[in-house]
């Protein structure tokens, strides 16, 4: 009976975005896992992008180089929320764009408008063409990418909160080195000219500082369906 009834439920798509360390990743895939949507990692497309740069010997101190290179590479994007995968040219990268040598380049690459535009359009054509609905997770969804969801979530945290998660996904990293790394990260996606870090002015705000996962996914489960129940 319940997946009857899911399936009756009207789409909806929900984005996500903030910071790196909120509980983004993990929040959005269990939301679209538990609500039975679609998911999408949009920092992972970004990743994708830059490790195909880097794989390729694109000067990324030249922003005229990525650009002309921002067309090159094919990216799928599996949206599964159990087993999300991202390829490029048909290699399974979702191990190599992990590595500290793309994280390190990833601001400099996304900077770049024409990268924006390419895979801003991947982003909508995903979003379009999942039936059900999606919880699209990243810096600029409800800005840039999907003006018009029908849920804007923006997730906040402490720096302090945020270092020790990303520290303890990094297995021993420095919390300090984590922090500074995660602020200078901020600075660069909130500073650039196209499709900063923002939060929409129609976004719901939830500071995850001191919630436990669980409370996070719970809260946004809430927020879709009072979304869902109002269309």
């Amino acid at each position: 009976m319940e997946n009857g009834a899911a399936r009756t439920a009207p789409a909806v798509i929900v984005a996500i975005d903030g910071p790196s360390g909120t509980g983004k990743s993990s929040t959005s895939k269990a939301v679209a896992s538990q609500l039975g949507l679609s998911y999408l990692d949009t920092g992972a497309q970004y990743r994708a992008i830059t490790w195909w740069m880097v794989n390729n010997g694109i000067d990324l101190t030249d922003p005229a180089a990525i650009a002309d290179a921002a067309g090159k590479a094919e990216i799928v994007s599996g949206t599964d929320p159990a087993n999300p995968t991202i390829s490029v040219d048909g290699v399974d990268v979702a191990g190599p764009i992990r590595t500290q040598e793309v994280t390190s380049k990833v601001s400099a690459v996304s900077a770049v408008p024409e990268v924006r535009a390419r895979i801003t359009e991947l982003q909508r054509s995903l979003a379009a063409e999942a039936e059900r609905g999606i919880v699209v997770e990243g810096r600029d969804i409800g800005t840039t990418v999907l003006p018009d969801a029908d849920l804007k979530i923006f997730l906040t945290a402490s720096p302090e909160a945020r270092a020790a998660r990303r520290s303890g996904e990094l297995k021993g990293a420095d919390v300090q080195a984590t922090r500074e790394a995660l602020l200078k990260r901020d600075a660069a996606d909130s500073s650039r000219k196209t499709s900063p870090l923002a939060k929409a002015d129609d976004a719901v705000e939830v500071d995850t500082s001191d919630l436990t996962l669980q409370q996070v996914i719970e809260c946004v489960v809430t927020l879709v369906g009072e979304k869902r129940a109002a269309k």
